[in-house]
C-alpha cells in the first residue's frame, strides 16, 4: 500500500494531471472574471483549496474542482518526492539537481507569497503622519471605547466574521453584536428619495433615515463594494451572564463616513465601518509630494514622496525619497510610490509585506545555474568527441 502511494505521489502521470487541472483552472477563472471580477475570481478559483458550489451561502457547499492552493502544493509536493527518489549523486547531474532545487523554490515562494503576502496602501496629504496602512478590499467594523481622553481602546471585528457569525460576543466588550442584515455590497438611498414602501432597517443613529438595497458585486478593477451591516447592540450582566434590553439597531457602512456614538456600561462608544488595517511599530510623514508632466500634457513623467521615518524603538528618524522603481524597505515593509489623488492633494503609498519575497530571486539564479552547468557540461563533452573522432 505504501509503495503504491509513493508511486503514485511520485508518478510523471501526476504531473500530467496536475498541469491540465491547472490549464483547466486557468481557463475557467478567466472566465469568470467577466461576471465576478478579478478578485473575487482569484479568491474563489486560485487561492482556495477547491472551487465549491454554490459559491455563496451558508447552506451545504459540494467541492467540484481544485483550487489553485491545492495544484499548486501537489505539485510542489509531486516535485519533491520525484526527484528524491530518483536523486542519484553524480557531477554530471548537478546542473540537473540545481534546476530541480530552483524548480522546487520557485513553486514554495509562490505558494507562500500567496498565502502570507499581505498588500495594502497608505494615503497620505502633506504633513500628515501615519502609523497604519489600510486594505483595498477587506473591510472591519470597529467598536472604539473612547471613555478614557488619553487613548483609544479598539476592537476590530473582520467582515468575514460579520458575513458568518449571528452573535458576536468578545471579552473586551460589555455588549453583545447580533449582526441583522449583511450586504456584500449595497447602495444607500436617503428615505425621503426611496421608493414607496421601502423601510429602513436600523432605527439609531443616521441609518434610520437610510434605506440599503442590495446590488451586485462590483466588477470593475479600480471599484469597491459598498460593504453594509445591521447590528444591534444588546448589554450582558455579567452578575447573571444574561442579555439585557438592546439599546437599538445601528446601520454601519463603508458609505457612512463619520463614526456613530452611543453608551453602554457606563462608557462611550463609537462603531464605524472601514477598511481593516495593519499598524506599524513606526511612523511615516509625508513631508513633499512631487508630481511631474510631460509638457504640454496630463500624462505623468515622475512623481515621488518625500517621507520621513520615524521609529522610536530603534531610535530612527531619517528623511527618504520613495519614487518609481526606487521603494523603501523597511521592518519587512516594502513602500511603493503607487499613485497620488487627481488633483495631487495626497500620495498613495503601497506597502507590501512579503515574508518570501527573495525566493523568485533566489530561484531564478539557481536555475540559470542548473542550466549552464548542465548545456556546458555537454557542449565541453560534443567538444572533446569532435577532436577524437579524426584520430
Amino acid at each position: 500500500m505504501l509503495r503504491k502511494l509513493v508511486d503514485l505521489i511520485t508518478s510523471l502521470k501526476l504531473t500530467i494531471v496536475c498541469l491540465v487541472a491547472a490549464m483547466v483552472l486557468i481557463f475557467a477563472g478567466t472566465i469568470a472574471q467577466v461576471h465576478l471580477g478579478i478578485h473575487e475570481a482569484q479568491q474563489r478559483y486560485f487561492q482556495s483549496l477547491f472551487v465549491w458550489w454554490p459559491p455563496e451561502g451558508r447552506g451545504l457547499k459540494i467541492p467540484i474542482f481544485p483550487g489553485g492552493h491545492l495544484i499548486g502544493a501537489v505539485l510542489l509536493i509531486n516535485l519533491i518526492a520525484a526527484h528524491a527518489k530518483r536523486f542519484r549523486w553524480a557531477w554530471r547531474k548537478l546542473g540537473i539537481h540545481l534546476t530541480h532545487a530552483g524548480l522546487i523554490i520557485m513553486l514554495a515562494g509562490g505558494l507562500f507569497t500567496d498565502l502570507f503576502a499581505v498588500e495594502s496602501h497608505m494615503r497620505l496629504s502633506q504633513g500628515d503622519t501615519k502609523n497604519y496602512s489600510e486594505h483595498l478590499r477587506l473591510m472591519q467594523l470597529a467598536v472604539i471605547d473612547t471613555t478614557d481622553p488619553e487613548f483609544d481602546q479598539v476592537t476590530a471585528i473582520p467582515e468575514a466574521l460579520l458575513r458568518r457569525s449571528r452573535t458576536i460576543e468578545h471579552a473586551s466588550l460589555p455588549f453583545q453584536i447580533v449582526v441583522r442584515n449583511f450586504f456584500k455590497n449595497s447602495r444607500l438611498q436617503m428615505l425621503s428619495e426611496a421608493t414607496t414602501g421601502a423601510r429602513p432597517i436600523a432605527n439609531q443613529g443616521p441609518g434610520a433615515q437610510i434605506v440599503v438595497e442590495s446590488v451586485p458585486r462590483a466588477t470593475g478593477v479600480d471599484d469597491r463594494d459598498v460593504v453594509t451591516a445591521a447590528i444591534e447592540i444588546v448589554p450582558i450582566d455579567f452578575a447573571t451572564d444574561a442579555t439585557a434590553t438592546a439599546l437599538g439597531t445601528w446601520l454601519v457602512s463603508d458609505a457612512l463616513g463619520a463614526p456613530q456614538t452611543f453608551s453602554c456600561a457606563g462608557r462611550t462608544w463609537q462603531i464605524v465601518m472601514r477598511p481593516a488595517r495593519y499598524y506599524q511599530p513606526f511612523s511615516v510623514t509625508l513631508q513633499k509630494f512631487t508630481h511631474e508632466r510631460y509638457a504640454g500634457t496630463e500624462i505623468p513623467k515622475n512623481f515621488s514622496s518625500h517621507i520621513t521615518l520615524i521609529d522610536p524603538e530603534r531610535s530612527v528618524n531619517r528623511d527618504v525619497l520613495i519614487y518609481m522603481n526606487h521603494p523603501l524597505r523597511y521592518r519587512g515593509k516594502t513602500f511603493y510610490q503607487a499613485g497620488f489623488q487627481q488633483d495631487d492633494s495626497a500620495s498613495i503609498l503601497q506597502v507590501v509585506h512579503n515574508p518570501s519575497f527573495i525566493a523568485p530571486y533566489i530561484a531564478c539564479v539557481i536555475v540559470a545555474a542548473g542550466l549552464l552547468i548542465q548545456f556546458g557540461y555537454h557542449l565541453v563533452g560534443f567538444s572533446r568527441r569532435r577532436r577524437v573522432a579524426p584520430a
